[in-house]
């Protein structure tokens, strides 16, 4: 052989050749079909600019963008016994769980964080859709509980951003005690007079909605979120009849009195903070007065 057949035409070969692109540098607007460069729409929050279609936030990056300088301390969540029902469809649980814990690198769908919002201390937590359809478990609710109880030794107002599909049926009855669970956890937050705020996000559904997701102080949503127990077609099939085209949808539930507001991402944060400062200021109290106030003559 000689240097052409083993040098040239490598090279010749490898700069003619059709460079791969990945598939995900551009993103498609579900709502009007228009193509948004992934690093715009990341720096615009995961909402598409002309529409204002808000697409699914990665969990890591909602905490950073809610906490001033995207920095927080993460609070560290209790282990649970893994695969305690040994589960298995179409694949082992482990296995799943293993699956989704390599994509993610958590341990499960809650994560849980404390640091300053616009000044102020706050602790949130945050479900992860992409983690098993943000499933509750028993993972799950431990970080939740774990989130409340952190905001009540600090006396910080505690926020929850809800993605979810319900309960993680690989857990059965273990995964619906979660509900109760996180129930007394909201519980401990009233208790201790401090601000407990949901955020509704796409989607909010199943055993999730039916437990501490509408139990907030205050209840906020992102436009055209999908919120609600059964499906749109179960309702149907069990209702016999045809629902609105924007049922179950944010804006919907606003109309009904179900949610509190819908809030766009971009204001979000400002907005939580405001409702944070006004809810802790109602806690004062004012001081006793020592002496009668003073009568003024006629």
């Amino acid at each position: 052989m000689n240097w052409i057949n083993t040098v040239v035409r490598p090279k010749l070969r490898s700069f003619l050749s059709r460079r791969e692109m990945p598939e995900n540098l551009w993103i498609k607007c579900p709502e009007t079909g228009e193509m948004v460069f992934h690093r715009d729409l990341e720096a615009n929050l995961w909402v598409v600019p002309n529409s204002g279609f808000h697409m699914r936030m990665p969990a890591r990056k909602r905490l950073e963008s809610f906490f001033d300088g995207g920095s927080y301390e993460r609070i560290a969540t209790p282990g649970v016994t893994i695969d305690p029902l040994k589960f298995r469809d179409t694949k082992k649980y482990v296995d799943r769980l293993k699956e989704y814990r390599t994509r993610s690198g958590e341990d499960d769908c809650v994560y849980v964080g404390r640091g300053k919002v616009e000044g102020m201390d706050f602790t949130a937590a945050v479900q992860d859709f992409d983690f098993m359809g943000g499933s509750l478990g028993m993972a799950a609710g431990e970080a939740i509980l774990t989130g409340m109880q952190a905001a009540v030794q600090a006396r910080t107002p505690f926020v929850l951003f809800v993605a979810s599909g319900g309960a993680r049926m690989q857990e059965g009855i273990l995964s619906l005690m979660q509900m109760p669970r996180t129930t007394v956890g909201v519980q401990m937050l009233r208790e201790a007079r401090l601000p407990y705020i949901v955020v509704l996000t796409n989607p909010t559904t199943g055993g999730v909605s039916a437990s501490y997701a509408m139990l907030g102080d205050v209840h906020i949503a992102e436009p055209g979120a999908v919120i609600g127990f059964a499906g749109r077609r179960v309702i149907e099939q069990t209702i016999r009849e045809k629902l609105p085209e924007d049922f179950q949808s944010a804006e919907y539930l606003l109309d009904h009195g179900m949610v509190d507001m819908v809030v766009k991402r971009h204001d979000m944060k400002a907005t939580i903070a405001r409702l944070a400062g006004i809810l802790m200021k109602r806690q004062i109290e004012l001081p006793e007065l020592d002496a009668p106030l003073p009568t003024v003559a006629a």
